[in-house]
């Protein structure tokens, strides 16, 4: 089944970051091998005027995939929302993945100026992704402002740590059934975006674990079966930890000797 955002449909359940490849080509082909139909892009690193800039966006248009620019490295609700707009122009999308941040060596949103943000640019049209913690307090403001996506981390952006509170993710999961809520963030390793996606989330944004990769393509193709693996899983309706052994062949039947 098709993953629905803002009223579009999206048939991959994994987003994929522009940033930080070692090569052009080498972004080129981890997204064809990603699948993915979303890729995030900042204003601020790759959409100057700049000839380099010109070229990155020629190079994302071949692409031929939906462009969901991003206000990362902002600080401020004026410096986000400007940028956003400017996004806007820039990329002719009114989606834009809101960023604020809050703490520079953890990179963790301000959720105050996070909601702010939000509420500016949801009343000026723009359909937003908030990228957020798992704090259902800012989730449920976030919502009343006019979100209909809500983008939670799992740990530092670009840490790769994986989940740092499985429970509060799943809690997340469990309070907001029917928000598309996509893990942002934290993500190393394909085995981490199975178990996101073994919890129900509805889909993954992956940057730093691809393009620090020492074979992005191929990492990108991992993540791509690895997030179809824990969907499945998901819809197959997993069987619930125990605490006791339970024998798989059943003791009926056993030959006595």
């Amino acid at each position: 089944m098709s993953l629905i955002l803002y009223d579009e449909k999206i048939n991959s359940r994994l987003l994929v970051g522009s940033a930080q490849y070692p090569s052009p080509a080498l972004l080129v082909e981890s997204v064809k091998k990603s699948q993915t139909e979303i890729i995030t892009v900042s204003l601020r690193r790759e959409s100057s005027g700049s000839q380099s800039g010109q070229e990155f966006w020629h190079l994302i248009n071949q692409l031929k995939i939906r462009v969901l620019p991003n206000t990362a490295g902002c600080f401020t609700v004026k410096e986000a929302v400007t940028t956003a707009h400017m996004a806007r122009e820039i990329f002719n999308t009114n989606w834009i993945k809101l960023e604020v941040i809050g703490e520079e060596d953890t990179l963790q949103p301000n959720v105050f100026a996070l909601v702010e943000a939000a509420k500016i640019l949801t009343e000026d049209g723009f359909k937003v992704f908030p990228y957020t913690t798992d704090d259902l307090i800012v989730a449920n403001k976030l919502l009343e402002v006019g979100c209909e996506v809500l983008m939670p981390w799992a740990a530092p952006i670009g840490s790769g740590r994986g989940l740092n509170n499985p429970y509060g993710l799943q809690t997340m999961r469990s309070h907001f059934p029917h928000v598309p809520l996509i893990v942002d963030a934290g993500i190393g390793v394909p085995s981490h975006a199975t178990q996101v996606m073994e919890l129900g989330f509805d889909a993954v944004l992956i940057n730093s674990a691809i393009a620090g990769a020492g074979q992005p393509e191929a990492m990108a193709e991992a993540f791509s079966l690895a997030i179809q693996a824990g969907r499945l899983a998901y819809k197959s309706i997993p069987i619930e930890a125990r605490d006791m052994a339970t024998p798989s062949t059943p003791i009926m039947g056993k030959a006595f000797l």
